[in-house]
């Protein structure tokens, strides 16, 4: 019965000796190498240096204002357009006048009984650049001053638009700014469907077209016969190109001028 107990005492003892082993290594442990209390660090990068922040006066907008005439009525127009440029200098854009270039033969002019306007460049005309499509889309925005048609712009400014395909194929236009003015050679002679039908132009550029609406009001004056319309300014120049611009359309023209860049501005600073 000794043997037995014996054995028991010897397991007990191993067991015992064990635990003192793990009891004594933890002891030793806890007192030499005391737990380090892991404190987390906020990692924060240093700030980037950021690029020097330079104060600019504000960039003009450049505004075209284009014209075109065969017979010298347009010569009206060239008024209207230096009251419309007038209007949109005062109004903070840089502003330039150009002319669409002819696409009939002297020879042909001469059979029209056109005046020298469209033939010898009249020194009216003389100081006057061409607009071309690469001119074009340097702008933000663009007003052109055209005679019509039968109630449409005439084919020297469709001939114009109709070079203009490479601008449209990158759409190199779409955002822009148009307005449209005219002069015609009666009072019901296309002062509204002109500009009208012009529009589609701008339409499939993605440009976007300005009136000036009713934003002046000598658009509701009829005490006298005046040209200009909501869709622009415009003068009546009769089928002799006898009448000059009344100072009424003028106005209205400079206000055009005010009122578009005023838009342009907003729209894109």
């Amino acid at each position: 019965m000794s043997t037995p107990e014996r054995k028991q005492s010897r397991s007990e003892k191993t067991v015992s000796f064990i635990k003192g082993l793990f009891r004594k290594d933890s002891s030793s442990s806890s007192s030499s190498n005391p737990p380090k209390t892991v404190v987390a660090k906020t990692v924060t990068e240093e700030p980037r240096a950021l690029e020097p922040v330079v104060e600019s006066a504000s960039k003009k907008v450049k505004i075209a204002v284009v014209i075109y005439s065969t017979y010298g009525h347009i010569e009206k127009v060239q008024l209207l357009s230096e009251s419309i440029a007038k209007g949109a200098e005062e109004a903070g854009a840089e502003v330039k006048i150009f002319k669409v270039p002819e696409t009939l033969s002297k020879e042909v002019l001469e059979l029209l009984h056109a005046k020298s306007w469209s033939i010898d460049l009249m020194a009216l005309q003389v100081d006057l650049p061409e607009i071309t499509p690469e001119i074009l889309a340097e702008y933000d925005g663009f007003l052109f001053g055209l005679p019509t048609r039968y109630g449409a712009a005439p084919a020297q400014v469709k001939a114009f638009w109709d070079s203009t395909g490479g601008l449209w194929s990158k759409g190199a236009l779409v955002g822009k700014y148009g307005g449209i003015f005219t002069s015609t050679a009666t009072q019901h002679g296309g002062q509204e469907t002109t500009p009208f039908t012009f529009i589609t132009h701008y339409a499939h550029h993605g440009i976007n077209f300005v009136p000036i609406g009713f934003s002046t009001p000598l658009l509701f004056d009829n005490s006298e016969v005046l040209g200009g319309s909501p869709w622009g300014a415009g003068t009546i120049a009769n089928g002799d190109g006898s009448r000059q611009p009344h100072e009424k359309e003028l106005a209205i023209a400079e206000h055009q001028g005010k009122h578009f860049t005023n838009i342009v501005i907003k729209a894109t600073q």
